[in-house]
Protein backbone atom coordinates (compact mmCIF):
# COMPACT_ATOMS: atom_id res chain seq x y z
CA UNK A 1 0.00 0.00 0.00
CA UNK A 2 1.37 3.36 -1.02
CA UNK A 3 -1.11 5.71 0.24
CA UNK A 4 -2.40 4.67 4.30
CA UNK A 5 -5.22 6.19 5.97
CA UNK A 6 -2.75 6.23 8.66
CA UNK A 7 -1.05 9.05 6.83
CA UNK A 8 -3.50 11.19 6.62
CA UNK A 9 -4.14 11.06 10.42
CA UNK A 10 -0.62 12.54 10.29
CA UNK A 11 -1.38 14.85 8.11
CA UNK A 12 -4.36 16.11 10.08
CA UNK A 13 -2.60 15.90 13.73
CA UNK A 14 0.23 18.12 12.10
CA UNK A 15 -2.38 20.57 10.75
CA UNK A 16 -4.04 20.62 14.17
CA UNK A 17 -0.15 21.40 15.85
CA UNK A 18 0.09 24.48 13.55
CA UNK A 19 -2.99 25.68 14.33
CA UNK A 20 -2.08 25.08 18.47
CA UNK A 21 1.44 26.89 17.50
CA UNK A 22 -0.45 29.79 15.47
CA UNK A 23 -2.73 30.85 18.49
CA UNK A 24 -0.02 30.23 20.94
CA UNK A 25 1.81 33.21 18.64
CA UNK A 26 -1.28 35.41 18.58
CA UNK A 27 -1.32 38.24 20.97
CA UNK A 28 -4.88 39.01 19.65
CA UNK A 29 -6.29 35.76 21.03
CA UNK A 30 -7.52 36.38 24.55
CA UNK A 31 -7.08 33.02 25.91
CA UNK A 32 -4.91 32.14 23.86
CA UNK A 33 -3.11 29.51 26.13
CA UNK A 34 -6.16 27.50 26.60
CA UNK A 35 -6.89 27.78 22.82
CA UNK A 36 -3.41 26.55 21.97
CA UNK A 37 -3.64 23.65 24.66
CA UNK A 38 -6.78 22.88 23.28
CA UNK A 39 -5.95 22.07 19.27
CA UNK A 40 -2.61 20.90 20.44
CA UNK A 41 -4.24 17.51 23.06
CA UNK A 42 -6.25 16.99 19.74
CA UNK A 43 -3.34 16.85 17.33
CA UNK A 44 -1.19 14.30 20.27
CA UNK A 45 -5.13 12.31 19.15
CA UNK A 46 -3.88 11.99 16.00
CA UNK A 47 -0.51 11.92 16.08
CA UNK A 48 0.31 9.23 18.59
CA UNK A 49 -3.05 7.24 18.66
CA UNK A 50 -1.77 4.46 17.64
CA UNK A 51 0.86 4.33 21.02
CA UNK A 52 -1.49 6.38 22.92
CA UNK A 53 -3.00 3.73 25.93
CA UNK A 54 -7.08 4.01 26.24
CA UNK A 55 -6.61 5.65 29.78
CA UNK A 56 -4.56 8.44 28.26
CA UNK A 57 -6.38 9.03 24.94
CA UNK A 58 -9.44 9.25 27.20
CA UNK A 59 -7.55 11.68 29.97
CA UNK A 60 -6.39 13.86 26.57
CA UNK A 61 -10.30 14.20 25.66
CA UNK A 62 -11.27 15.07 29.30
CA UNK A 63 -9.31 17.74 29.25
CA UNK A 64 -9.89 19.10 26.36
CA UNK A 65 -13.80 19.14 27.25
CA UNK A 66 -13.21 21.03 30.28
CA UNK A 67 -11.11 23.53 28.42
CA UNK A 68 -13.83 24.34 26.29
CA UNK A 69 -16.44 23.81 28.77
CA UNK A 70 -14.67 26.61 30.59
CA UNK A 71 -14.89 29.08 27.69
CA UNK A 72 -11.07 28.42 26.82
CA UNK A 73 -11.12 28.52 23.42
CA UNK A 74 -11.23 31.93 21.64
CA UNK A 75 -10.69 33.54 18.46
CA UNK A 76 -7.85 35.40 17.68
CA UNK A 77 -6.62 37.36 14.31
CA UNK A 78 -5.96 35.34 11.19
CA UNK A 79 -4.13 37.65 8.68
CA UNK A 80 -7.23 37.67 6.58
CA UNK A 81 -7.29 39.82 3.46
CA UNK A 82 -9.47 42.98 3.29
CA UNK A 83 -12.59 43.02 1.94
CA UNK A 84 -11.67 44.92 -1.49
CA UNK A 85 -8.56 42.16 -1.80
CA UNK A 86 -11.64 39.19 -1.79
CA UNK A 87 -14.00 41.33 -4.00
CA UNK A 88 -11.28 41.67 -6.47
CA UNK A 89 -10.07 37.66 -6.37
CA UNK A 90 -13.54 36.61 -6.62
CA UNK A 91 -13.93 38.47 -9.87
CA UNK A 92 -10.66 37.62 -11.60
CA UNK A 93 -11.93 34.08 -10.90
CA UNK A 94 -15.15 33.68 -11.10
CA UNK A 95 -16.10 30.37 -11.43
CA UNK A 96 -13.15 28.53 -11.17
CA UNK A 97 -13.52 28.89 -6.99
CA UNK A 98 -15.64 26.31 -7.64
CA UNK A 99 -12.99 24.06 -8.84
CA UNK A 100 -11.23 22.92 -5.83
CA UNK A 101 -14.55 21.98 -4.17
CA UNK A 102 -15.45 19.94 -7.25
CA UNK A 103 -11.67 18.44 -7.16
CA UNK A 104 -12.94 16.53 -3.77
CA UNK A 105 -15.89 13.96 -4.68
CA UNK A 106 -14.30 13.93 -8.24
CA UNK A 107 -10.85 12.34 -6.59
CA UNK A 108 -12.81 10.18 -4.28
CA UNK A 109 -15.49 8.65 -6.93
CA UNK A 110 -12.36 7.57 -8.89
CA UNK A 111 -10.09 6.44 -6.39
CA UNK A 112 -13.06 4.26 -4.78
CA UNK A 113 -13.99 2.78 -8.46
CA UNK A 114 -11.13 3.41 -10.77
CA UNK A 115 -8.36 2.77 -8.46
CA UNK A 116 -9.47 0.78 -5.87
CA UNK A 117 -7.38 -2.15 -7.20
CA UNK A 118 -4.53 -0.41 -8.65
CA UNK A 119 -1.13 -2.07 -7.99
CA UNK A 120 2.51 -1.29 -7.96
CA UNK A 121 5.13 -3.90 -7.06
CA UNK A 122 2.51 -6.09 -5.31
CA UNK A 123 1.46 -3.52 -3.66
CA UNK A 124 -2.01 -1.74 -3.42
CA UNK A 125 -1.71 1.97 -4.12
CA UNK A 126 -4.73 2.76 -1.59
CA UNK A 127 -5.62 1.19 1.18
CA UNK A 128 -8.24 -1.58 0.72
CA UNK A 129 -9.45 -1.27 3.75
CA UNK A 130 -9.93 2.53 3.55
CA UNK A 131 -10.30 3.28 -0.23
CA UNK A 132 -13.15 5.46 -0.18
CA UNK A 133 -11.69 7.63 3.14
CA UNK A 134 -7.88 7.59 1.32
CA UNK A 135 -9.55 9.09 -2.14
CA UNK A 136 -10.94 11.59 -0.06
CA UNK A 137 -7.62 12.32 2.19
CA UNK A 138 -5.70 12.56 -1.58
CA UNK A 139 -8.73 14.53 -3.26
CA UNK A 140 -8.87 17.42 -0.19
CA UNK A 141 -4.77 17.51 0.06
CA UNK A 142 -5.36 18.06 -4.31
CA UNK A 143 -8.08 20.87 -3.51
CA UNK A 144 -5.76 22.54 -1.25
CA UNK A 145 -2.60 22.49 -3.96
CA UNK A 146 -5.08 23.74 -6.74
CA UNK A 147 -6.89 27.13 -4.63
CA UNK A 148 -3.65 28.14 -3.60
CA UNK A 149 -2.67 28.09 -7.18
CA UNK A 150 -5.63 29.50 -8.55
CA UNK A 151 -5.92 32.20 -5.72
CA UNK A 152 -2.14 32.78 -5.77
CA UNK A 153 -1.64 31.97 -2.13
CA UNK A 154 0.69 30.61 -0.05
CA UNK A 155 0.59 27.39 1.91
CA UNK A 156 0.70 29.55 4.84
CA UNK A 157 -2.20 31.99 4.01
CA UNK A 158 -3.91 28.35 3.36
CA UNK A 159 -2.96 27.42 7.33
CA UNK A 160 -4.34 30.83 8.63
CA UNK A 161 -7.71 30.32 6.72
CA UNK A 162 -7.72 26.55 8.08
CA UNK A 163 -7.26 28.12 11.46
CA UNK A 164 -9.57 30.77 11.11
CA UNK A 165 -12.54 27.99 10.21
CA UNK A 166 -11.29 26.05 13.06
CA UNK A 167 -11.35 28.58 15.54
CA UNK A 168 -15.22 29.69 14.09
CA UNK A 169 -16.17 26.26 14.89
CA UNK A 170 -14.19 25.78 17.98
CA UNK A 171 -15.69 22.52 20.43
CA UNK A 172 -17.98 21.75 17.42
CA UNK A 173 -15.24 19.68 15.50
CA UNK A 174 -14.86 17.42 18.44
CA UNK A 175 -18.16 16.44 18.91
CA UNK A 176 -18.77 13.79 15.93
CA UNK A 177 -15.48 12.18 17.44
CA UNK A 178 -16.41 12.24 20.68
CA UNK A 179 -20.15 11.20 19.83
CA UNK A 180 -18.87 8.54 18.00
CA UNK A 181 -16.93 7.14 20.67
CA UNK A 182 -19.63 7.54 23.29
CA UNK A 183 -21.53 5.17 20.81
CA UNK A 184 -19.26 2.34 20.85
CA UNK A 185 -18.74 2.43 24.46
CA UNK A 186 -22.53 2.30 24.79
CA UNK A 187 -22.50 -1.02 22.79
CA UNK A 188 -19.60 -2.26 24.91
CA UNK A 189 -21.17 -1.55 28.21
CA UNK A 190 -24.62 -3.94 26.66
CA UNK A 191 -26.96 -0.75 26.20
CA UNK A 192 -28.40 -2.55 23.71
CA UNK A 193 -29.61 -5.19 26.42
CA UNK A 194 -30.47 -2.81 28.64
CA UNK A 195 -32.58 -0.85 25.66
CA UNK A 196 -34.65 -4.32 25.37
CA UNK A 197 -35.70 -5.02 29.01
CA UNK A 198 -37.16 -2.08 29.54
CA UNK A 199 -38.75 -1.95 26.06
CA UNK A 200 -39.83 -5.56 25.66
CA UNK A 201 -41.05 -4.66 29.81
CA UNK A 202 -43.36 -1.92 29.23
CA UNK A 203 -44.80 -1.57 26.63
CA UNK A 204 -46.21 -4.24 24.19
CA UNK A 205 -44.24 -5.25 21.17
CA UNK A 206 -46.41 -8.24 20.10
CA UNK A 207 -48.41 -5.64 17.87
CA UNK A 208 -45.76 -4.91 14.89
CA UNK A 209 -47.06 -1.46 14.13
CA UNK A 210 -46.44 -0.60 18.14
CA UNK A 211 -42.95 -2.46 17.25
CA UNK A 212 -42.02 -0.79 14.32
CA UNK A 213 -42.96 2.64 15.40
CA UNK A 214 -40.81 1.92 19.07
CA UNK A 215 -37.85 0.79 16.83
CA UNK A 216 -38.22 4.34 14.19
CA UNK A 217 -38.98 6.89 16.92
CA UNK A 218 -36.50 4.97 19.44
CA UNK A 219 -33.50 5.66 16.58
CA UNK A 220 -35.15 9.10 16.43
CA UNK A 221 -34.63 9.66 20.43
CA UNK A 222 -31.11 8.42 20.90
CA UNK A 223 -29.86 10.26 17.92
CA UNK A 224 -31.08 13.25 19.55
CA UNK A 225 -29.74 12.44 22.60
CA UNK A 226 -26.52 11.65 21.53
CA UNK A 227 -26.26 13.94 18.52
CA UNK A 228 -25.32 11.05 16.10
CA UNK A 229 -27.06 8.59 14.08
CA UNK A 230 -23.86 6.09 14.07
CA UNK A 231 -23.85 5.82 17.59
CA UNK A 232 -27.88 5.50 17.87
CA UNK A 233 -27.51 2.41 15.59
CA UNK A 234 -26.19 -0.20 17.08
CA UNK A 235 -28.17 0.64 20.31
CA UNK A 236 -31.49 0.23 19.04
CA UNK A 237 -30.68 -2.03 16.56
CA UNK A 238 -29.55 -4.30 18.94
CA UNK A 239 -32.06 -3.62 21.50
CA UNK A 240 -35.11 -3.54 19.14
CA UNK A 241 -34.44 -4.44 15.43
CA UNK A 242 -32.30 -7.62 15.61
CA UNK A 243 -33.82 -9.55 18.59
CA UNK A 244 -37.58 -7.94 17.76
CA UNK A 245 -38.58 -7.05 14.40
CA UNK A 246 -35.55 -9.66 12.90
CA UNK A 247 -35.83 -12.55 15.13
CA UNK A 248 -39.86 -11.61 16.13
CA UNK A 249 -41.31 -10.75 12.92
CA UNK A 250 -38.54 -11.90 10.45
CA UNK A 251 -37.55 -8.63 9.16
CA UNK A 252 -35.35 -8.29 6.11
CA UNK A 253 -32.73 -6.96 8.09
CA UNK A 254 -31.32 -4.65 5.19
CA UNK A 255 -34.47 -2.94 5.05
CA UNK A 256 -34.42 -2.47 9.10
CA UNK A 257 -30.99 -0.74 8.66
CA UNK A 258 -31.55 1.32 6.25
CA UNK A 259 -34.70 2.94 7.45
CA UNK A 260 -33.73 2.69 10.97
CA UNK A 261 -30.86 4.86 9.89
CA UNK A 262 -33.06 7.14 8.06
CA UNK A 263 -35.11 7.62 11.06
CA UNK A 264 -32.09 7.97 13.35
CA UNK A 265 -31.24 11.29 10.48
CA UNK A 266 -34.37 12.47 11.50
CA UNK A 267 -33.09 12.77 15.14
CA UNK A 268 -30.30 14.35 13.74
CA UNK A 269 -32.50 17.20 12.32
CA UNK A 270 -33.83 18.08 15.57
CA UNK A 271 -30.92 18.33 18.00
CA UNK A 272 -28.16 20.51 18.94
CA UNK A 273 -26.34 18.27 19.88
CA UNK A 274 -25.45 17.31 16.39
CA UNK A 275 -23.20 20.31 16.53
CA UNK A 276 -21.75 19.78 12.96
CA UNK A 277 -24.98 20.21 10.91
CA UNK A 278 -26.97 22.19 13.61
CA UNK A 279 -24.64 24.71 15.35
CA UNK A 280 -21.97 24.81 12.58
CA UNK A 281 -23.99 26.46 10.27
CA UNK A 282 -25.45 28.76 12.41
CA UNK A 283 -22.50 30.20 14.03
CA UNK A 284 -20.57 30.54 10.59
CA UNK A 285 -23.79 32.80 9.38
CA UNK A 286 -23.70 34.26 12.27
CA UNK A 287 -27.15 33.68 13.13
CA UNK A 288 -28.32 35.63 16.24
CA UNK A 289 -30.51 32.47 17.31
CA UNK A 290 -27.91 29.36 17.63
CA UNK A 291 -31.05 27.22 17.44
CA UNK A 292 -32.15 28.24 14.59
CA UNK A 293 -31.60 25.68 12.04
CA UNK A 294 -32.98 23.08 14.30
CA UNK A 295 -36.23 24.91 14.64
CA UNK A 296 -37.14 25.12 10.97
CA UNK A 297 -35.84 21.48 10.77
CA UNK A 298 -38.41 20.09 12.87
CA UNK A 299 -41.26 20.75 10.50
CA UNK A 300 -39.21 18.20 7.92
CA UNK A 301 -38.41 16.17 10.52
CA UNK A 302 -41.26 14.61 12.36
CA UNK A 303 -43.51 14.55 8.90
CA UNK A 304 -40.60 12.12 7.43
CA UNK A 305 -40.48 10.19 10.82
CA UNK A 306 -43.89 8.96 10.32
CA UNK A 307 -43.05 7.83 6.74
CA UNK A 308 -40.28 6.00 7.97
CA UNK A 309 -42.70 4.30 10.33
CA UNK A 310 -45.45 3.57 7.55
CA UNK A 311 -42.58 2.41 5.23
CA UNK A 312 -40.80 0.19 7.31
CA UNK A 313 -44.09 -1.14 8.68
CA UNK A 314 -45.65 -2.25 4.92
CA UNK A 315 -41.50 -3.38 3.97
CA UNK A 316 -40.71 -4.96 6.75
CA UNK A 317 -40.89 -8.56 4.91
CA UNK A 318 -39.83 -7.95 1.53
Amino acid sequence: MIFKLDFFYLVLGAMLLMIAVMALRDPHNPKRYSSALFWALYAVVYLAGDWLPPVAAGALMVAMALIAGFGGVTLGRYGERSPEQRRDSAQRLGHKLLIPALIIPITTMIGSTLLKDVKFDGRFLLDPKNTTLVSLGCGSLFAVATACWLTRATPLQAMRESRRLVDHLGWAVVLPHMLAVLGLLFTEAGMGKAVAHVVTSYINMDVKLVAVAVYCIGMALFTIIMGNGFAAFPVIAGGVGIPVLVGVYHANPAVMAAIGMFSAYCGTLMTPMAANFNIVPAALLELPDKNAVVKIQVATALPILLVNIALLYFLLNM
